[in-house]
């Protein structure tokens, strides 16, 4: 009988919300424990045996208050946190939809709405991959 290991393992989700041609971004909160204060796209962690289209619409409601269409998906990315918790990553590129009141939670302190052609460099280096998927493939197109 072989011994079983036990990995600290968790999907996330995560939006790339665009509205007008801009990038909808968070700032981390100065003490959360995972990178504080710097800037991000929503989402987080599905609770276990959650489907992701309808975690991350959760994630994101909890998060800002916004309602959002999820309309193609961006990349995978597998990762380990600083905690050494082993996350794998999706993120999908969504809309915002009508209704809902922008309210952030405590995890984050501020919001923008970024233009990603001028000021990409405010997002954090990690999600740059994505603006580059989103600019390659014109996705640009499905948010008409």
């Amino acid at each position: 009988m072989k011994n079983i290991i036990k990995i600290n393992f968790r999907i996330a989700v995560k939006a790339f919300i665009i509205k007008n041609n801009k990038l909808f971004v968070m700032k981390r909160a100065k003490d959360d424990i995972q990178s504080p204060g710097i800037w991000e796209i929503p989402g987080g962690r599905l609770e276990l045996g959650e489907d992701p289209v309808i975690g991350l619409m959760r994630e994101i409601r909890e998060e800002t208050g916004m309602y959002i269409e999820v309309l193609y998906p961006l990349s995978v990315r597998h990762f380990k946190r600083d905690d050494e918790q082993v996350i794998t990553m999706l993120i999908f590129l969504c809309k915002p939809k009508r209704g809902g009141l922008l309210k952030l939670s405590e995890e984050h302190s501020e919001y923008l709405w970024i233009d990603l052609k001028k000021e990409k460099k405010r997002l954090s280096k990690f999600f740059w991959q994505e603006v580059e998927i989103f600019h390659e493939l014109n996705l640009e197109k499905l948010l008409r």
